[in-house]
């Protein structure tokens, strides 16, 4: 068994229920500020740009990463859907936010600090999983109510 199966293992054996609300309450966050960042795009270019010695292009294509990650990634958080996945997306930005914006003498302690907590959320759920109360769970299941998922599927008119 290699490191990331058992890191998997040891995710959902140690995963409590109540942890579900603060995952969800993350990815609820994470969507808002993507969308934060989308109305106000001009100021989140303008903030990338004054830290991150790159070219416009490249400039463009990092800021639409970050609001697509945000907002996408932020969803799937939320529900349950490929958490790992969806937390290891937003993991370098995060990091890009603590190293590059938050480490100015402008920056604000309580935007560091949420940058942090938020970083520290996303590794937590990259290590623990989705939970409980997950799609990931849901689709991962093999029986509904004592049938096959195949048959629930069928006999609920949804295909």
């Amino acid at each position: 068994m290699n490191s990331i199966q058992h890191l998997q293992r040891w995710g959902e054996a140690h995963h409590p229920r109540y942890m579900d609300l603060v995952r969800i309450a993350l990815g609820v966050f994470l969507c808002i500020k993507g969308i934060e960042f989308a109305t106000h795009s001009n100021y989140l270019y303008e903030v990338i740009s004054s830290q991150v010695p790159f070219s416009g292009f490249l400039l463009m294509l990092l800021q639409h990463y970050i609001i697509f990650a945000h907002i996408v990634g932020g969803f799937m958080i939320a529900t349950g859907m490929l958490t790992r996945a969806a937390a290891l997306a937003q993991i370098p930005i995060l990091l890009g936010a603590l190293i590059f914006v938050n480490s100015g003498m402008t920056a604000h302690f309580t935007d560091f600090l949420l940058t942090l907590v938020l970083l520290a959320g996303l590794v937590w759920f990259f290590i623990i999983g989705s939970g409980y109360w997950s799609l990931d769970r849901l689709f991962d299941r093999e029986e509904v109510h004592g049938k096959p998922l195949s048959d629930h599927w069928r006999d609920t008119g949804n295909r």
